[in-house]
């Protein structure tokens, strides 16, 4: 899936098998020390894991730190069919049930209109002010990044 230029696409770069295991490792490591992560997705019927969607606790300086933010990602063979929707609001379920958080963040770059897509589905609201994200050249056609939140139904 990281090595998928489609997937990859609103990424800095395709990831090398060392850099998607080091990734996954990271992953599990947050995981363990947080009490939630980025969890694998899986078909219902087959148990086929087609990609990730959870929670992550960034560690990130932004504006709106300190935060949660949601995040996805498929094979693309699986887009456009419902998964990351149906995932997503799951764990968005977990996140405000279950750990009683007050808010959760989305953020993605400009050009990236499905995950933008997505995140007014799950019924985020676009924060006013994008950003430049800190782990990208400001002059990157990546660095721009919008922000979408949602909180905790009363």
């Amino acid at each position: 899936m990281n090595r998928d230029p489609l997937v990859m696409k609103y990424f800095p770069a395709i990831l090398s098998k060392e850099e998607s295991r080091n990734l996954f490792d990271e992953i599990n490591r947050r995981t363990m020390t947080n009490g939630f992560g980025l969890w694998a997705c899986e078909l219902k019927e087959s148990k086929e894991v087609i990609g990730f969607v959870g929670l992550n606790k960034s560690t990130a300086q932004f504006y709106f730190s300190p935060c949660i933010e949601i995040g996805w990602r498929l094979r693309s063979q699986y887009w456009r069919k419902g998964y990351a929707k149906e995932a997503a609001i799951a764990v968005l379920q977990f996140a405000f049930e279950v750990l009683k958080l007050e808010k959760v963040v989305a953020f993605t770059a400009t050009s990236n209109t499905p995950s933008e897509s997505l995140m007014r589905a799950l019924g985020m609201t676009k924060l006013p002010d994008n950003f430049l994200h800190p782990a990208l050249p400001k002059e990157h056609p990546l660095a721009e990044h919008v922000v979408y939140q949602i909180t905790a139904p009363l």
